[in-house]
């Protein structure tokens, strides 16, 4: 165990490290985001895994004008009228995302020191867990943000790159106390340079102790979720959508259901679904979630916006 340095003898490196502890950190993964979605979503506990959005018909849908009068008479007779609703309201079912894992009781067992192996491969799946989650929040086919705009809060870019106008366009959509803006983080870029070029570059807010560029006072937040499709050297397109969110102001919840067994945290449960032949314990992961789009001027997007766009300054 000894090492020679001329006529000095000396303790090696590598001999002595076996008797040292070695510092470790837990499992990194390089995919974990902040998941603003999730954080800035106002949630609603549902009872049955059901939530019914209840709509009042509008005029000119089916509906019929409602008779008000400002300062009838006294021989006026006073205005009749009722608030009719829809027949078929729209029931949100939650969805699941979940999966499996197994580990080896043997491993979790013997190495179990300094971490304990099943905590640590559960806490890694479950933030798998949760990233799929934001993207289905916004992705998904059936509740998804994305797929539950109507035509009728659609905006289209003027030129292709998001510009100060484009984004007052959609505030022109959602003018009804919107709440933010949800970018990836690509098209926050191609605004802020947007924004320079014209010499009115966005405030900057602290939120949940980070920075976010504003515009006209709402925080514009990044997700990777609202993916960019198509282009090759660093081109592509996306989407910026404008949410109003809250029960209260008829926008956008989120929706959970509480008190599910194995619950680790909200509508998120773990549960043991037993060892096998092998010696391996299985754990079961789910997550309930969807999404509800109270009124349909709650949600706005901005489409085809390119990230790729780039200017000279002389």
């Amino acid at each position: 165990m000894a090492e020679a340095h001329g006529s000095h003898h000396t303790l090696g490196a590598e001999a002595a490290r076996q008797l040292a502890n070695t510092t470790k950190t837990p499992p990194q993964w390089i995919g974990v985001t902040p998941r603003w979605l999730v954080s800035l979503l106002p949630w609603t506990p549902v009872e049955a895994g059901t939530y019914r959005v209840n709509r009042v018909k509008d005029s000119g849908h089916g509906g019929t004008e409602i008779a008000i009068q400002c300062s009838p008479s006294d021989t006026e007779k006073l205005p009749e009228a009722f608030v009719d609703y829809e027949e078929q309201p729209r029931e949100h079912t939650l969805s699941t995302v979940t999966t499996t894992i197994e580990v080896q009781t043997r491993i979790s067992d013997l190495y179990r020191s300094p971490m304990d192996q099943v905590r640590e491969q559960l806490g890694v799946l479950i933030e798998m867990v949760k990233e799929r989650q934001e993207n289905e929040l916004v992705n998904n086919a059936s509740y998804g943000l994305l797929g539950n705009v109507v035509p009728s809060m659609k905006v289209a870019t003027r030129g292709g790159a998001p510009t100060p106008d484009d984004l007052d366009e959609l505030i022109a959509k959602v003018w009804k106390e919107p709440a933010f803006f949800l970018a990836h983080p690509r098209a926050i870029a191609a605004f802020g340079r947007e924004c320079t070029r014209r010499g009115v570059p966005p405030v900057t807010v602290t939120l949940f102790g980070s920075p976010f560029i504003t515009w006209r006072g709402i925080p514009i937040v990044p997700s990777d979720k609202l993916h960019v499709e198509g282009g090759k050297g660093g081109g592509g397109t996306t989407n910026i959508l404008l949410l109003r969110t809250g029960e209260k102001k008829r926008g956008v919840v989120g929706l959970f259901q509480p008190g599910i067994p194995g619950e680790v945290s909200p509508s998120l449960s773990v549960r043991l679904m037993g060892i096998n032949q092998r010696g391996a314990a299985s754990y079961l992961v789910s997550l309930y979630c969807s999404t509800a789009v109270l009124t349909d001027d709650a949600l706005g997007v901005l489409e085809g916006v390119e990230v790729g766009k780039y200017h000279e300054y002389k």
